[in-house]
């Protein structure tokens, strides 16, 4: 479910409702009076966001399991599943709620197909499915990675194609080219770690608990940019390619040497 390094993909017949879903200019966006239901699942937090002719946000409800987690340090996937079949209807009924209106108003539903955790991503497609077939609606699958990238024209509207996006999340470190509306290619992506993964790994080094990442970025505001030297997170024989292989040992090296002398 990965997007193909080095290769355009375009999904004809897909395009059209998928870019509405995530607030596109074009097509079928121009019609007035369309909602959309998404649906997101891919991790632990359930979340449903109604959205009005693809670029209005009319309700976006998350249920958040970072309480459920933290004992454990991280995401527990066979949790997170459960949590998300006692949160979905819950969180959708809110969404339509906020947005002030019903099944029979929705245009259309899509849901994040993957990446993502198996079970959780199981949860959100199933009731997607079920919901699409109840109602005979489109049903939209969404690739995890290009929600991300196309979560920019929510504050950008005027940007326009070509694009470059830099992707860091979680599990992913991409760089894209968007040529058009369902056309991208990635030009260069993680040699090794995705910047995530030493994000977390440190942050549980240092006791910060979960999640690490925000945790990380807050404490770095306040310190010295240049107080450690650091390996380069860049791959030294591709030049738009990312390595955060080196970051993440010499982040815990560090830690683990204060420690000692603690």
């Amino acid at each position: 479910m990965a997007l193909r390094r080095g290769r355009c993909r375009k999904r004809p017949g897909l395009v059209e409702v998928f870019t509405l879903t995530l607030f596109s200019l074009r097509g079928p966006a121009r019609e007035a009076g369309r909602f959309i239901l998404g649906l997101e699942t891919s991790c632990d937090e359930t979340s449903a966001a109604v959205l009005k002719d693809g670029k209005e946000i009319l309700s976006n409800v998350i249920s958040s399991q970072i309480a459920t987690h933290q004992r454990f340090g991280g995401v527990v996937p066979e949790i997170a599943s459960r949590k998300h079949m006692e949160n979905i209807t819950g969180v959708v009924d809110s969404a339509l709620e906020e947005a002030g209106i019903g099944w029979d108003d929705l245009t259309a539903i899509a849901v994040t197909s993957g990446p993502g955790l198996v079970g959780a991503l199981l949860v959100g497609v199933a009731y997607a499915k079920g919901a699409a077939m109840a109602r005979k609606l489109p049903l939209v699958g969404v690739h995890h990675i290009e929600g991300h990238i196309y979560a920019n024209l929510l504050t950008e509207r005027e940007l326009s194609f070509p694009l470059l996006c830099l992707v860091v999340s979680g599990g992913h470190t991409h760089l894209v080219r968007l040529l058009e509306h369902g056309r991208l290619e990635i030009i260069g992506s993680t040699r090794d770690d995705a910047g995530g993964e030493a994000f977390d790994k440190v942050a549980r080094a240092l006791g910060l608990g979960y999640p690490g990442g925000p945790l990380i970025e807050k404490l770095a505001k306040e310190g010295t940019i240049d107080a450690y030297d650091w390996p380069p997170g860049v791959a030294r024989r591709t030049a738009l390619n990312f390595s955060s292989g080196g970051l993440k040992p010499a982040g815990l090296n560090l830690v683990n040497r204060a420690k000692e002398r603690w």
